[in-house]
């Protein structure tokens, strides 16, 4: 296998490296350079042609695409310690908070990031400012509700660490590069984010 692969500041693959590290998988990667555009190259269009990272490609030249289905897969090959439930109403809230976290969350985080920050205003054709701007009441809102939810259980999707929380982090981090804080008043998911970002994984 080889994961193609974008270092930080970049969520997405992010979310592998943390996911990888949990399991005690040792992937072994190549760094692709989103800033040289090395994902929009022929060559990397090949393995993926949405453009984007990261990317496994397996021994037999399968690509797979898509953070949550890498992690699937790896799941399938190492289900211990199970990141995506065990019970059948674990699988589902897991897959549930994941859906939550990106559309409620991650949507509006790129919208604000594309749009509105000076990096991608090299390499996005139109920038329209006052739709990013828009999408901050919209974060301001999810992380109410991720709030509210810690308020019920230890993790996002209940007792267990998940890949639930894999994406949150992912998702807050990124926000809190492009300006997109957790606010003060949010103690509950300002103590979610200390946990999680001291287990080791979180440095991958």
């Amino acid at each position: 296998m080889l994961f193609y692969n974008t270092p930080m500041p970049a969520p997405n693959p992010r979310r592998v490296r943390i996911f990888a590290a949990e399991k005690g998988i040792e992937l072994p990667m190549q760094d692709v350079s989103l800033q040289a555009r090395e994902h929009k190259s022929a060559e990397f269009l090949k393995l993926n042609p949405m453009g984007q990272t990261p990317v496994l490609v397996l021994d037999d030249g399968t690509c797979l695409s898509e953070t949550v289905s890498i992690c699937r897969y790896l799941e399938a090959l190492h289900p211990m310690p199970p990141l995506f439930g065990t019970s059948p109403v674990e699988i589902a809230t897991v897959d549930m908070w994941i859906r939550r976290v990106e559309l409620k969350l991650g949507v509006p985080t790129a919208n604000i990031w594309v749009h509105t920050h000076p990096y991608t205003a090299a390499v996005v054709p139109h920038q329209y400012k006052d739709f990013g701007e828009s999408n901050r009441p919209l974060v301001a809102s999810a992380l109410k509700i991720f709030d509210a939810a810690l308020g019920e259980t230890p993790f996002l999707a209940g007792e267990a660490f998940s890949m639930a929380d894999i994406v949150l982090l992912t998702n807050i981090d990124f926000g809190t590069f492009i300006g997109l804080t957790i606010p003060e008043d949010l103690a509950r998911l300002n103590d979610w984010h200390r946990r999680v970002s001291a287990r080791p994984s979180a440095a991958a």
